[in-house]
């Protein structure tokens, strides 16, 4: 269930720290940032909760301050395709919001997730008045723009080896000299697939072979990649 909570000044320096380790945002003046807060509200939502419907009208964006939240499109045969995945420092329903147009997907919160909402109307009338705001959401909606090249290039080019080698390399983490992915409690085979445009026993079938062959090991909490090199190359147009 989304609840929405009252306004506050603790509330107003929570958006304000968010806002600083945003990229593109973090150098923006204050008073843009006090301001941004005062017509921002929080809200949260629930694990599996959808935040948004592909179809929507787009009122409103949202920024991501805690959890992660996932965005999809469904096939008129109920086949799911992942556009994206993100995390804490993420701004989501802005493409919307700036081509006047309704959601171009469903976002569901993937765990419990807070949120800061902020009304399109407002949000772009600041926008209208202040240069540098512009320039900051400009440099977000080309990393944005770069993201869905890189998808097309991956689902239309590459088979699913190459893909899966690619997106374990882009989520991995160093921890005690290994490079892994750790295994979150929604990062089913499910949810990989549909992250890589593919089916359950296909990601299986790629999974094993790349651990037969000793690139990686799938391990309970994590997988470990250990000869990243070779990955890399696997991953290679």
């Amino acid at each position: 269930m989304n609840h929405d909570l009252s306004a506050s000044p603790e509330h107003s320096a929570r958006l304000e720290k968010l806002f600083s380790k945003i990229r593109h945002f973090s150098d923006l003046p204050r008073e843009t940032l006090v301001h941004l807060a005062s017509i921002a509200h929080p809200a949260h939502f629930d694990a599996g909760q959808v935040i948004f419907i592909e179809g929507e009208p787009a009122r409103q964006l949202y920024l991501l301050e805690r959890g992660w939240v996932k965005a999809t499109r469904m096939s008129l045969d109920g086949r799911e395709q992942a556009m994206i995945f993100l995390q804490t420092g993420e701004i989501f329903g802005d493409i919307a919001v700036f081509s006047d147009s309704a959601y171009p997907g469903t976002v569901a919160a993937l765990e419990d997730v807070d949120v800061w909402v902020i009304p399109a109307e407002a949000f772009m009338k600041q926008v209208r008045q202040d240069i540098g705001l512009a320039m900051a959401i400009i440099h977000r909606l080309s990393e944005r723009v770069q993201h869905y090249i890189g998808m097309v290039e991956d689902l239309s080019l590459r088979d699913v080896e190459a893909r899966l080698a690619n997106t374990l390399l882009q989520h991995a983490e160093k921890h005690a000299g290994q490079l892994i992915i750790p295994r979150r409690h929604w990062t089913t085979f499910d949810e990989m697939a549909i992250r890589l445009g593919t089916v359950r026993d296909v990601l299986s079938r790629a999974l094993k072979k790349l651990e037969t062959e000793g690139l990686l090991r799938v391990e309970k909490h994590q997988i470990v990649l250990l000869d990243p090199q070779e990955l890399a190359g696997r991953g290679k147009l």
